[in-house]
């Protein structure tokens, strides 16, 4: 049912690779699954280190204003402006025990990037945008060319946080208006079971695991699937982290990289915080070269989330994390 996919190697240089922090291309494994064209699996791609750039950024830096997060919906302005400040101290000192509160970080269900989507109308518009951060830009950029599809814009993100009790029900991606780009799909963590289904929800899905560093592409027919994610679970190797994010980066970085060093002491808030944790960044092209959205009014944005209910409704309007 697996089997080896072919990458376009010429479309990314190595030097690009290396300055979003991957590999080169010739040396990516892909794999593709019979009965699904278009979805593409790629094993951890990342150079040593590399990884740890994107857990920060999605701790630290991607939750700040303006982006959207969950929290918003729930808590005054002021209260989420620097959540990574409020929360570095107690997860740091943090144990085992389920009793501890948790932490504004812990609390963090979503955060949205560039066009912010509204899960009550289901859709995108002009006047709910915020600037794409260029560094995962160009990450995506490099990862889309070299499965086949170069000029390929990243213009809206949901960056996803989930626990050992966290879920994402059963879905399709289907709101953005171009369907001939790909979505592109980074994990980084505790490892999952995803389910890639069929263009109905009742078709029975393909399960599979995604560990920290996988790269998943939905493209094509595969675009527009049913997918969930129903567990997450302890890292296989039985340590607190994956060995893939406990290897140091390479104090020699290519000139113009996008990839930064992350200091000892954030890194420990975000190793604490992976110990119990899994993150998971969404990247999509809303709009085709010149396409706009049609005139609407009365938008809001909203977004979606994993849920801690591990029998979600398949029914529910928006599959939203409940608040803490």
């Amino acid at each position: 049912q697996v089997f080896r996919s072919q990458l376009s190697i010429s479309s990314v240089s190595d030097q690009d690779a290396y300055r979003a922090g991957l590999q080169p291309v010739s040396q990516w494994k892909a794999y593709g699954l019979n009965g699904y064209p278009g979805f593409i699996f790629i094993p951890n791609p990342f150079l040593p280190g590399c990884q740890r750039h994107w857990v920060k950024q999605c701790l630290k830096l991607y939750p700040q204003k303006p982006n959207v997060c969950n929290l918003d919906l729930h808590m005054a302005p002021e209260k989420t402006i620097d959540l990574w400040g409020q929360s570095k101290e107690q997860l740091r000192r943090k144990g085992s025990s389920k009793r501890e509160p948790r932490s504004l970080l812990e609390k963090l269900r979503w955060v949205t990037l560039g066009y912010h989507y509204n899960w009550d109308t289901k859709k995108y518009s002009a006047n709910h945008h915020t600037p794409f951060p260029s560094d995962l830009a160009f990450l995506s950029e490099q990862v889309a060319a070299a499965c086949g599809f170069r000029g390929f814009q990243a213009q809206a993100g949901i960056l996803n946080y989930y626990h050992f009790d966290s879920s994402l029900g059963i879905h399709v991606d289907e709101s953005e208006l171009d369907h001939s780009r790909p979505l592109l799909s980074f994990s980084f963590g505790q490892s999952s079971i995803f389910l890639l289904g069929g263009l109905k929800r009742e078709e029975a899905p393909t399960a599979m695991f995604m560990h920290s560093g996988d790269i998943m592409v939905m493209s094509g027919f595969s675009r527009l699937l049913y997918h969930a994610v129903p567990r997450v679970l302890p890292n296989p190797e039985g340590t607190a982290l994956p060995s893939c994010l406990e290897q140091e980066l390479s104090s020699d970085l290519p000139v113009g990289s996008v990839i930064e060093h992350s200091s000892d002491e954030d890194w420990q808030v975000c190793a604490k915080y992976l110990q119990s944790s899994r993150i998971n960044m969404t990247i999509r092209q809303v709009l085709a070269e010149g396409q706009k959205f049609p005139e609407e009014f009365g938008t809001n944005g909203k977004g979606q989330a994993p849920s801690e209910d591990s029998h979600q409704q398949e029914n529910s309007r928006a599959k939203r994390h409940k608040p803490n």
